[in-house]
């Protein structure tokens, strides 16, 4: 064997021990955006192993952001909450917790059977879905690992309430989360205090508790809150946000007033690309989009800053073309719907019933084809809430998720 071929299998016997090392090859992929990741599954069944892994998901996260697919709307009808027995029924033919597809994943999900084990939706976080009957029995749905968890019955009975569902990291299999039932008051007059019941996935035990806070509130009832970074954001009455720092030591619950007027018909609340809330409200004439940012002496009204404000008359009149080659039509009335997960730029939008999702950055809108366009939704009594899953391979062959 002459000399250059000697060099050649010794560099091939070096890049193969090279990479049969879990380190150096996590030092390869941490640095491949996510399509190039995907790509390599199909490089072996070690590679494929490897980025399903729970630990290089986890570590890769902390460079890269994770994508998300929507999979559909979900139909939450406020006409059946906590309805006297007497009160309005929901009728055998409409399922409890409708889906409205907008893939085939979706539509696998609405026909597969899971989503009649879970109730009435509560709430979605990262893909898990938590669901049940106000106000003893809730369950959680992991879409990855398709596991069903029933939660223990709560210990304290709360007349109304909201909650807010919190889950660390992405659906895998030893994934941790926490359910939060907080107690609303009707009366606002010198309550300062809300009582809680927290429920953990690793302990598998409601906590009751109470927190304080340095001016009068009361919650808005059965709304979930909304989740950025660990902090609970809830509705609160007289055009006010309560925040609550689940991860801190501390039993404190903040108030905050919500910019602009409170002359709305529809608000959204969500996470920025960079991680602070963002709050949308419209009325019949536009929206408007706020961002709520932090500083040294903490969270106050005046740092509530104005990103957007949009008409609707002139963003319909920009997308006259796009959104008739779409086949949609619009009304005169347009609401805000959602935002899109860790998006500064998109937001979902109604107008009838059609959704479309407008971008800022292009200043179009984009119609968004679902399954049951058309039907008996009671818009004026029901919240439609997208729901997405994260975009991450898993293998059932590695046991990682």
């Amino acid at each position: 064997m002459t000399p250059p071929q000697k060099r050649k299998m010794l560099v091939v016997d070096s890049v193969g021990a090279a990479l049969s090392s879990d380190d150096v090859l996590c030092e390869i992929l941490i640095r491949l955006p996510p399509a190039e990741v995907f790509r390599s599954l199909l490089v072996s069944k070690r590679w494929l192993r490897f980025i399903c892994s729970s630990g290089f998901l986890q570590f890769y996260l902390n460079r890269w952001p994770v994508s998300f697919r929507l999979l559909g709307f979900f139909v939450s009808n406020n006409l059946y909450l906590k309805r006297p027995k007497d009160g309005q029924r929901r009728p055998k033919s409409e399922p409890a917790l409708p889906l409205l597809p907008t893939c085939k994943e979706g539509d696998d999900l609405s026909f597969s059977g899971i989503l009649k084990q879970l109730g009435y939706l509560i709430d979605s976080s990262n893909g898990l879905l938590l669901g049940g009957r106000h106000p003893k029995s809730y369950s959680v749905w992991n879409p990855i690992t398709n596991k069903h968890q029933k939660l223990p019955r709560p210990r304290v009975y709360f007349e109304e309430l909201c909650m807010a569902f919190l889950v660390d990291g992405y659906p895998i299999e030893d994934m941790c989360y926490k359910v939060i039932r907080a107690k609303c008051e009707c009366i606002i007059d010198d309550i300062k205090t809300v009582s809680i019941e927290t429920y953990h996935s690793k302990t598998k035990t409601w906590y009751y508790s109470i927190l304080t806070c340095s001016s009068s509130l009361a919650l808005c009832p059965w709304m979930a809150g909304t989740v950025v970074r660990g902090v609970v954001h809830w509705y609160a009455a007289m055009g006010n946000l309560a925040i609550y720092d689940a991860q801190s030591d501390e039993r404190r619950i903040e108030v905050i007033k919500l910019p602009g007027s409170n002359d709305y018909e529809e608000r959204a609340l969500g996470e920025s690309c960079d991680g602070l809330v963002q709050y949308g409200w419209s009325n019949e004439s536009g929206m408007e989009i706020w961002v709520l940012k932090s500083s040294d002496q903490g969270i106050s009204s005046s740092n509530w800053n104005l990103r957007y404000r949009l008409k609707f008359k002139t963003m319909w009149r920009r997308n006259l073309r796009m959104v008739a080659t779409g086949g949609c039509r619009f009304d005169k009335e347009t609401q805000i719907l959602s935002f899109y997960p860790k998006d500064s730029d998109s937001v979902y939008i109604r107008s009838g019933s059609e959704i479309f999702i407008y971008h800022r950055g292009t200043e179009t809108v984009e119609p968004v084809s679902y399954h049951g366009r058309g039907s008996s939704i009671m818009w004026d009594f029901s919240k439609v809430v997208p729901y997405f899953r994260p975009c991450w391979p898993h293998s059932s062959a590695c046991g990682a998720t």
